[in-house]
């Protein structure tokens, strides 16, 4: 068998590149590991699918961090504008919530994903789920399929096979030592967006599950304020997902209570008469403290200072023990990856020419928010470019 482009990966950044391939008249063949496409997309969006995020446009490039320069070009072309764009002329009507941060009205990917899938199949992009890329046998693709081994010799190649988290879903990172073989540098995988590691004393029992609302997180440059959740693991959320990376870096991780008031306020409030009232009615009446945020008091600092001033800094920074980030599997992303330098800059390997690389196989990592889907649309569409130029 044969097929002029293949697309190897059925995520947001294959699918893009196969719709700019197709697009440039191309015929295309995704080849998807799973049962099914888009399964990532698909688990993102049971919480609510947050497509971008809507603000300067500075400072979504600046999420990026030392990866920013290089993806720069791609974000100037399909940014968080031309998402809006492109979902909504796939029909799905968008709203911005308070934080910046888009979503389908109907809270769900699955009505995107069916809708963009309709319209590559219109483009006559062909589709292959249950095949698993095994490398290559000369200038040949091989996979395992369920009709037995294949191979596929294309005029181009795109990769988007994700990084090497939620392997359930098809990111397991086994395609680096693939890339390695043929010389490819790719740099070792570590989890981003990952929940915290914490072993709880019994007292933690009855607010397991609980959401922590309205609080800020910090370790080491890396600050963020948001929603999390106690669980029976640890901590999970989006508030710390943005902070994983100082935690990855060996910063120790700190909790503000009540981010909206300041040392001085907190410790005044404290200050007043509690007469017979306990400790934890205290902060509940003066502060508005949850039952959860006042057993993380006492989780990670008892027996709690009477001072008002001493209570009021531990509300304001708690430092937090923990065992480290959640295993890599449990990530929502992973840091690593195929290296800028071994890609030119349409994102072809400098060292296997007609082999394209896009999405989170690249050596980039951002926060969840809108950030890292948003990117890994632009390099799937850039990739696809890159490779639809080369054709020509």
């Amino acid at each position: 068998m044969t097929a002029p482009t293949v697309v190897i990966g059925g995520g947001p950044a294959g699918l893009m590149a196969a719709g700019e391939l197709a697009a440039a008249g191309h015929r295309v063949l995704v080849a998807e590991a799973k049962p099914s496409l888009g399964r990532k997309l698909l688990m993102a969006g049971k919480s609510g699918l947050n497509l971008t995020k809507e603000e300067a446009p500075q400072a979504f490039l600046d999420a990026f961090a030392e990866a920013a320069s290089w993806l720069a070009p791609m974000l100037a072309e399909f940014g968080p504008a031309q998402v809006r764009l492109w979902a909504e002329g796939l029909g799905q009507p968008l709203f911005t919530g308070s934080t910046g941060r888009v979503f389908p009205e109907a809270m769900k990917a699955s009505p995107l994903l069916r809708a963009w899938l309709a319209r590559l199949a219109d483009l006559g992009v062909e589709t292959r789920s249950r095949w698993r890329w095994t490398g290559w046998d000369g200038e040949a693709l091989s996979f395992d399929t369920p009709d037995g081994a294949m191979q596929v010799v294309p005029a181009v190649t795109v990769l988007a096979l994700g990084g090497a988290s939620w392997r359930r879903l098809g990111s397991d990172g086994a395609w680096a030592p693939l890339l390695a073989a043929r010389g490819v540098e790719v740099a070792p995988f570590a989890a981003a967006n990952a929940g915290v590691a914490i072993d709880w004393s019994p007292h933690m029992a009855a607010h397991l599950g609980a959401p922590l609302k309205n609080v800020a997180f910090r370790a080491g440059a890396y600050s963020s304020r948001g929603e999390a959740a106690i669980s029976q693991r640890g901590l999970e959320g989006g508030g710390l997902y943005s902070v994983s990376r100082g935690l990855r870096e060996g910063a120790p991780l700190w909790l503000d209570l009540l981010p909206d008031l300041g040392a001085a306020a907190v410790a005044d409030r404290l200050a007043a008469p509690r007469g017979k009232a306990s400790l934890a009615n205290h902060l509940r009446k003066r502060l508005g403290l949850p039952p959860a945020q006042i057993a993380l008091l006492n989780e990670f600092a008892r027996p709690l200072p009477q001072d008002a001033a001493a209570l009021a800094a531990l509300i304001k920074a708690l430092p937090v023990r923990h065992s480290g980030l959640r295993p890599l599997d449990e990530a929502i992303s992973t840091a690593g990856g195929v290296r800028q330098d071994a890609l030119d800059g349409a994102l072809m390997l400098k060292a296997l020419p007609g082999v394209f690389c896009a999405g989170e196989m690249l050596d980039w990592e951002a926060p969840t928010g809108g950030y890292l889907l948003t990117a890994c649309l632009a390099t799937g569409r850039w990739a696809g470019r890159g490779a639809a130029a080369y054709l020509a």
